[in-house]
């Protein structure tokens, strides 16, 4: 009788291909085009005025005045506030994850890992800021914390990226850390609580990426490398 072979281990968060989250419901690919407009001038209606008086202050009769529309067509569209809630988070998730995946480098492919890995810090801090109203309404309880699905696909997505950049360390906790400072609670607390610049926490983001990864001396020592023909 042949032996039995070990079972072979398995990673705990196997790599895939990344590929767009959908928070919501695709919008349907017959939309007519008038109401594929419509509907993405109520989703910019409404992030302004989320901008302008923050998530707790947004109706559907704002959204309609705003849009200069009935409110009607607001509650056909989205069906109730949370509905909207929804739309517009998945709104500003799909621009940002089209960004990062397949949008030009340094957040898109084509360039060093180091380099995206500071472009994604950069560009979540922009995005979180501007819209901390709309993300901080829509926090996930803290059950859910980190198993919901925009942040799955942003942690998995600076995984990918240590594991290029730093392959001997343990790239899956690793991303938990560098998250952290991302954190839309954090964010408010820092910049509007005690009054930090989002300068300063991009200028951390760059410094603690650099530490991590070694940052600074990877990028260089690839240039090397490329210029040398070795790399």
């Amino acid at each position: 009788m042949s032996a039995v072979q070990p079972p072979t281990p398995t990673s705990p968060e196997p790599v895939e291909p990344q590929e767009l989250l959908q928070l919501g419901p695709e919008p349907d690919p017959c939309l007519r085009a008038d109401a594929a407009r419509n509907r993405a001038r109520l989703l910019e209606a409404a992030a302004r005025l989320v901008a302008e008086r923050g998530a707790d202050c947004l109706t559907m009769d704002a959204v309609a005045a705003e849009a200069n529309v009935g409110k009607g067509t607001v509650f056909r569209r989205f069906g109730d506030r949370t509905g909207l809630l929804t739309a517009l988070l998945d709104h500003s998730e799909r621009k940002f994850q089209a960004a990062f995946l397949s949008g030009p480098p340094p957040l898109g492919p084509g360039a060093p890992p180091v380099e995206r890995l500071r472009a994604f810090g950069l560009a979540m801090l922009r995005r979180t800021s501007e819209e901390l109203e709309l993300q901080l309404a829509a926090e996930p309880a803290a059950d859910r914390r980190f198993t919901a699905p925009p942040r799955r696909v942003l942690r998995h997505h600076v995984t990918l990226l240590l594991r290029e950049a730093v392959p001997d360390a343990d790239s899956e906790l690793l991303a938990h850390t560098l998250m952290a400072p991302l954190d839309p609670a954090l964010i408010h607390h820092l910049t509007r609580q005690c009054g930090m610049p989002l300068s300063r926490l991009e200028e951390a983001w760059v410094d603690l990426v650099d530490r991590v990864t070694g940052g600074a001396d990877r990028v260089a020592d690839g240039a090397d490398r490329r210029a040398n023909g070795a790399g």
